[in-house]
């Protein structure tokens, strides 16, 4: 189904003197942005997708390629372009949502190494050409009324997983009921499989982030601190506090 304009949240804003926020119609909050370090990432949960760095080698990351399904305010697309220098695609529906983090969240141009698309997720998530090159794919597809994730089928997490190399990771943004959580989860491990998947505690917001593996991993204790303070001493992101609340799903 081909959206119309019309059928679009209209984009809004609004600050509180340090934050920048992105509203689609609500007073939901669709993303952040600090305004003096614009390309740091402030909200907690979206900290939080960036949790695929743990399964990796920190010096391969700038060799890697990251994609956003849902740009949001544009944190997660700037974090991957400007402090991680990998070649970053995000893709959105909306062209408020584009124009506005352009305008307003200091979204750099597109460039050999940064491409933004309007576009559907479902069906770039569905194109072949775009099968086995993502590293790090992000997605977080949520409308203005913020209940559940507008893409959430089993068929649409296993085009996800095709989207991956080998050693690439999802990472999903689960905002809602208890009941909306628990039905993406077992979609997502339907997907990627029980033994591919990690899950977050939620946030005092109520997100929690799935990350699910193209390959499963299961490394030590001791391999995952280590990794979390080359990521914290690198990139300036919580990680040592992400293992306090994250850990493979069991049944």
């Amino acid at each position: 189904m081909t959206l119309k304009a019309s059928d679009l949240p209209s984009v809004s804003l609004s600050e509180d003197g340090e934050v920048r926020y992105l509203h689609l119609g609500t007073e939901w909050v669709q993303g952040t942005m600090l305004i003096d370090k614009p390309f740091d990432i402030e909200l907690e949960y979206v900290q939080r997708m960036m949790a695929w760095l743990l399964f990796v080698e920190p010096d391969s990351v700038p060799q890697r390629r990251a994609m956003q399904l849902g740009l949001g305010a544009a944190a997660l697309t700037k974090f991957c372009f400007k402090k991680l220098r990998m070649d970053t695609t995000a893709v959105d529906i909306n062209p408020q949502v584009i124009a506005a983090c352009r305008t307003w969240f200091k979204l750099p141009p597109d460039s050999a190494r940064l491409k933004v698309m309007l576009g559907d997720a479902a069906e770039v998530a569905a194109y072949a050409p775009f099968h086995g090159t993502v590293d790090a794919l992000q997605v977080d597809l949520y409308d203005d009324e913020a209940a559940a994730p507008v893409l959430d089928s089993p068929d649409f997490y296993a085009d996800c997983r095709r989207l991956l190399t080998d050693e690439g990771a999802m990472t999903v943004n689960l905002f809602g009921r208890q009941s909306s959580y628990e039905r993406s989860l077992g979609h997502i491990r339907e997907a990627f499989g029980d033994t591919a998947v990690w899950t977050f505690r939620p946030t005092r917001e109520g997100n929690t982030v799935v990350l699910a593996l193209r390959t499963p991993q299961h490394p030590e204790r001791l391999q995952l601190l280590a990794r979390a303070d080359e990521v914290q001493s690198r990139w300036g992101l919580p990680a040592r506090k992400w293992l306090k609340v994250f850990k493979a799903w069991q049944a």
